[in-house]
């Protein structure tokens, strides 16, 4: 941004960002500042984490769109004004690590939120560090302090230690970086649940001694800066994310820098490829609670949502046609994990009727996604019908996968890959840190599980409390369908997370899977007789009367190699009566497998199969002695 020796600043406004490691409550904090600023109408239905709007959000509980809402605080802090917070809900996941940077570009200042119990946990690093890179203010927020297990004053310690450590890790390529500033950070203890936050520390479990949230709202006026600009700048606004508007088309949220942004006005927008062009704002939103409401002008420091430019999209910006002054792109980390999404080949595509089945539509989608998705990449392959895409975790390309899935697209989704580098002449691979938290009585299985993954610990630390808490380096491929695997291992009670940690050497080979896999050797209808005959051999993913075709996979089988099994077989018909009909008491029920479980099972020559209404694992080569060739060539290779 353009400095000059005049600048003024907003004292009417605040944008702050919420950043914390999932499941702390963010979500559900938002919800109690918009309850207690009356933000909802008297009569109006609310629903829990209102900020949650997607299907998926819901079910996962998880944020996955960083999203803003608009709080307008009338309380004893504001001097008997109204003071307009502008609220940016982050995700906590690493793997929507796209979303926190477009986030924290939009705001002056953070609240960081730590749960009472846990502490600071990997996510709230990655979240944190990206916070004081971006030299902004940060306003700790120990949350959830009525927790049975809560250990205040060690979360405190623990969230203080965390903010050196990052500090003295950025000052060295920061030398301007005010150490004291970042560690004089003002604590507040809070209960989200219960609307309740407080200066003073409570005891442990117990809720804060005041009623509402008044201390959070003094300590965000006090401590995140009002937006500052040049009164005599030209217009520039930032573009930070993107909606859409069924009336409306395409629409795009702004932070605005300098200037005003008018309706109907003509403005320059400075694409991405450097390119101007002169555009006319046809319909300019402001947000209210959690509506969007017209508005005929919006100044320095606003958070606004435009509409009449169709093809814009994120890091552009609009600025002034007489005297362009765009503002420098948003950067993002690059992607580690890749997969192959394309058409679906299967014998059974196109059964589901109004299902999207071809290329075009397929990849139509993908540059859609890329549009407000700037963490992700589309790259071409040899074959005109699918398209390697890639993204920062697994969760994020999943979830991709699933979003697709819903909207009645049938597709083909490869194992997930790790994206590599070759720096002096040698493969270098992603690296992630890993924290684990479990109950000690699964230390060595834990253990052993990492130790498979080319994991290599780096700390260990234990409470007391009977949990213990350890600290790897592993390939990020590495974790290529570990979280199965874990909560096995631990009977659910492990909580795992990660973050990217740069790139090292190679790793060599990592065994993901020791089972093979049973592969239906013809197509068919799955009987119960032949279930019932090979049910000792493995594990099912398929019921009777389900349609399987050659080269799928059925099930899993107990020993390491893959197995070719008749699972359409069924049984000779005689005309004399047997002495016992078939029980089908004792077929063991199959496991029924969600898309991220099918993705984890999969090896590098299986892939999946995805339409609205199934999700199958099948061989990439169907025919059994092409298969066999194909891994003969791969073995003298």
């Amino acid at each position: 941004m353009s400095v000059t020796s005049t600048t003024a600043q907003r004292a009417d406004l605040r944008n702050v960002a919420i950043v914390a490691h999932v499941d702390h409550g963010k979500t559900t904090i938002v919800d109690a500042m918009l309850q207690q600023t009356h933000a909802f109408s008297a009569h109006g239905e609310v629903e829990e984490r209102v900020m949650d709007s997607g299907d998926l959000e819901r079910e996962k509980g998880i944020t996955i769109l960083a999203k803003n809402t608009t709080v307008f605080y009338d309380g004893p802090s504001a001097n008997g004004e109204t003071i307009t917070i502008n609220v940016i809900d982050t995700p906590g996941h690493a793997d929507f690590g796209g979303e926190v940077e477009r986030g924290l570009s939009m705001v002056d200042g953070v609240v960081l939120l730590v749960d009472a119990s846990e502490g600071p946990l990997p996510q709230t690093r990655f979240v944190l560090r990206k916070a004081l890179e971006a030299k902004l203010p940060v306003i700790l927020v120990v949350n959830k302090v009525d927790r049975p297990d809560a250990r205040i004053d060690e979360v405190v310690g623990e969230s203080m230690d965390l903010l050196l450590g990052l500090a003295s890790d950025i000052s060295e390529d920061e030398p301007d970086l005010d150490l004291d500033a970042v560690l004089n950070v003002p604590v507040v203890y809070a209960a989200g649940r219960d609307g309740r936050a407080s200066l003073e520390q409570p005891a442990n479990g117990s809720l804060p001694d005041n009623e509402d949230l008044e201390p959070l709202f003094r300590t965000i006026i006090e401590h995140v800066p009002a937006p500052s600009y040049d009164p005599e700048g030209v217009l520039q606004a930032h573009v930070t994310n993107l909606d859409a508007s069924p009336f409306l088309g395409r629409l795009a949220l702004l932070r605005i820098f300098n200037g005003t942004l008018k309706k109907g006005q003509t403005v320059a927008w400075a694409r991405a490829n450097g390119e101007l062009k002169n555009v006319r704002i046809s319909e300019l939103l402001a947000t209210k609670g959690l509506d969007r409401v017209p508005a005929e002008s919006a100044g320095p420091g606003e958070i606004v949502a435009v509409a009449g430019i169709e093809d814009i999209t994120i890091g552009e910006t609009l600025t002034d046609p007489e005297n362009p002054q765009p503002l420098p792109l948003i950067t993002v980390d690059d992607p580690a994990i890749s997969m192959t999404i394309g058409i679906n080949t299967s014998p059974l595509a196109g059964r589901v009727k109004g299902a999207k089945v071809t290329a075009r539509q397929v990849k139509d989608r993908l540059d859609k996604e890329l549009v407000g998705n700037v963490s992700l990449k589309v790259l071409p392959t040899q074959r005109p019908d699918a398209w390697e895409v890639q993204g920062r975790g697994e969760l994020a390309l999943a979830i991709l996968v699933e979003q697709m899935r819903r909207e009645g697209f049938e597709l083909t989704a490869g194992k997930p890959q790790v994206v590599t580098k070759t720096v002096d002449g040698k493969v270098h691979e992603p690296y992630e840190h890993m924290t684990i938290d479990v109950p000690d009585e699964f230390l060595g299985a834990v253990t052993q599980l990492m130790a498979a993954r080319k994991g290599r610990m780096e700390a260990m630390a234990n409470h007391g409390t009977g949990w213990v808490r350890m600290e790897f380096k592993v390939p990020s491929r590495g974790l290529i369908g570990f979280r199965t695997k874990f909560l096995t291992e631990t009977r659910g009670a492990g909580i795992a997370s990660s973050y990217a940690d740069g790139y090292e050497p190679w790793a060599g080979d990592i065994e993901y899977r020791t089972n093979g896999s049973m592969i239906a050797d013809r197509a068919g209808v799955v009987t119960p007789f032949a279930m019932i005959n090979l049910q000792e051999r493995g594990s099912f993913f398929v019921e009777p009367t389900s349609e399987v075709y050659e080269g799928m996979i059925v099930g899993e089988n107990s020993r390491a190699d893959d197995m070719d099994v008749n699972i359409t077989k069924e049984k000779k018909l005689t005309n004399m009566r047997a002495a016992s009909s078939d029980t089908f008491e004792n077929l063991t029920p199959p496991r029924k497998l969600t898309l991220e479980e099918s993705l984890e099972f999969a090896r590098e020559d299986e892939c999946v199969e995805v339409t609205p209404e199934a999700i199958r694992i099948r061989k990439v080569v169907l025919d059994a002695n092409e298969r066999l060739k194909a891994n003969r060539a791969r073995a003298r290779a």
